[in-house]
Formats: structure tokens, sequence, C-alpha cells
């Protein structure tokens, strides 16, 4: 599953009415994760039906076959490749299965280690296909239960990443665009290829102001404070606390918090300080958008 266009403007729509855009990449997430899920307990039954025990080989075989993707290979593990590259400077496929099958033995025998030593604990996992029913004990119940937990968390870093990957660019586009910014004030391919790269510029004459675009939180000011190192000019967030625009204003960074009151409006008052032709909005947002976000997606 991939962030469709259909999403990124659901995003770009809630981020400019001051609304909460994290639903939709939160639906995403659970939409593939419980498609992973049931393909998982699909292997998982399809072997049971076969007569084959759940055991560390039969696992290794199956989850960690060198035919699978290295992403596959280090979910199924307990592992994901990011922690692999951290580990080893490198995600190559043959560090990833050598990785991953290290890893899986040392949480095999962790596995066995807590059950021996608190044998009164007891898990059964169930799962029924077809209107027949399998048990997983212990040991296999909890090896299925980690390599859930660790694709949920895959999915989680790698959507909430590309979500602000995709949107950046076209949130700066139809706030230009919902003020009638000519499009020459926010060509980026008239950057000259000297000035190093942001999410965004705009543009007047041979002025050329640095845009940068976090959709975090009140509780992210790491995020912030990478923006001002990077001596932005203007500074849009989903929120951002007093803390990050005390800090912009000493900076004389201009930003817009689209969560606050006046939103997305308090882009009007950085274009006309920043000498940017525009026209004020007034009408109907949500017919508008509809219009701009058509324009710069359906192509």
């Amino acid at each position: 599953m991939t962030l469709t266009d259909q999403v990124v403007k659901n995003i770009i729509k809630r981020l400019i009415k001051g609304q909460d855009y994290r639903i939709e990449v939160v639906a995403l997430i659970n939409a593939e994760f419980l498609q992973f899920a049931i393909d998982f307990f699909k292997i998982v039954i399809e072997a049971k039906f076969a007569n084959k025990d759940v055991t560390v080989d039969w696992y290794k075989q199956t989850f960690l076959n060198s035919k699978l993707s290295s992403d596959e290979i280090a979910i199924n593990s307990g592992l994901n490749k990011k922690t692999i590259t951290n580990m080893y400077n490198s995600a190559s496929k043959e560090i990833v299965i050598d990785a991953s099958n290290e890893h899986y033995d040392v949480l095999y025998q962790s596995i066995s280690n807590l059950i021996e030593a608190q044998p009164d604990i007891d898990l059964t996992l169930t799962i029924k296909f077809r209107g027949v029913s399998v048990e997983l004990n212990i040991n296999e119940s909890l090896i299925v239960i980690n390599t859930l937990a660790v694709k949920r968390s895959a999915l989680r870093g790698g959507l909430w990443s590309t979500a602000g990957k995709r949107v950046e660019k076209y949130l700066m586009a139809t706030l230009c665009k919902v003020y009638s910014v000519p499009f020459a004030h926010f060509d980026q391919s008239a950057i000259p290829a000297s000035i190093r790269e942001v999410d965004f510029y705009l543009i007047n004459g041979d002025t050329y102001s640095r845009c940068e675009v976090k959709m975090m939180g009140r509780g992210n000011p790491e995020s912030a404070d990478s923006i001002f190192a990077r001596e932005s000019n203007v500074f849009v967030a989903d929120k951002l606390s007093d803390l990050n625009k005390r800090e912009a204003d000493r900076l004389n960074v201009k930003w817009v918090e689209l969560r606050d009151e006046n939103g997305y409006k308090r882009f009007g008052t950085i274009l006309k300080e920043l000498g940017i032709p525009h026209t004020e909005f007034k009408g109907n947002l949500d017919a508008h958008l509809d219009k701009i976000l058509s324009e710069l997606l359906d192509k």
C-alpha cells in the first residue's frame, strides 16, 4: 500500500483547514498491518495443515528464506533494515541474512529461557481459517507476536516519513495557489543548481526564501531545532510550541502554525513581508482546495 494522491489531498486539506491529519496516515498503517497479519497467519496455518511443527528450523527455512526480500527477512527475524544498517554500517542482502539469522537464534533462546524460568506462564494463540482451528503454543505465539510488533513499528516509521516527504512541496504549492501567487514566484524548476536544496523556495527576483515544512507535534522540538540550524527563512508546521515560536522570532524566521487560530492565513502576511505578489483569499475554502489539489495532483 502506498500514500495515494487521494490521501495526499486529504492530508493537505486537513492541514490547511487546521484539522488533525494523522487519522489519514493511521488508517493506512492499520490497513497495511492487518493485511500483513492475515497473510502471515495464512502461511503459519498452511504449515500446520501440512502437519509441520512450527519449530525454529521450520520458521527459519520459511520466513528467513534467502529468496525473500531483505526487508521481509529482517522483519521476520524481529529486526528492521534500519537497525541492521546502524549495527553493521550496511544493509546488503548478505549482511541482512546473517544478522537476521543471528538475531533470530538469540530471540528463540531468550523465549526458551523465559519459559523455563517461568513455567507457570502459558499462552495459546488460536487461529481459525475456513472453519478449521489451529493452535500455536507459547514459543510459537511469542515469535509471531514479536514479528507482528516489529512489522507494525516498521510500517509506522515508514509511512510517517513518506507522508512528510510526499506532502511538503504540494502543501507549499497549495498555499501559494490559495493566495493566487504567480507561478514564477514559486516555480521550483527555476531554482539555480548552486542553491542548497530545501523543501521549497519562494522567489522574488534574485531573492530565494528558503521554506521548510514539518508535520510535527508540539512535543517534538528537535525537528524545529534542525530547521533553525539550516537558516530557513520560512517555517510551516502543523503545530509549534511557544518555545519554537519565540526561537523563530529571535532568529527572524517567519513561521506558520497551521493548527493556530489564524492558521494558514499567516502565510498571506508572510507573502506581503517578502514582497511576493498575491491576492487575499475570499470564498469557499473547501471548493477552492478541491480545485487546486486537482490541478496539482490529477495529471
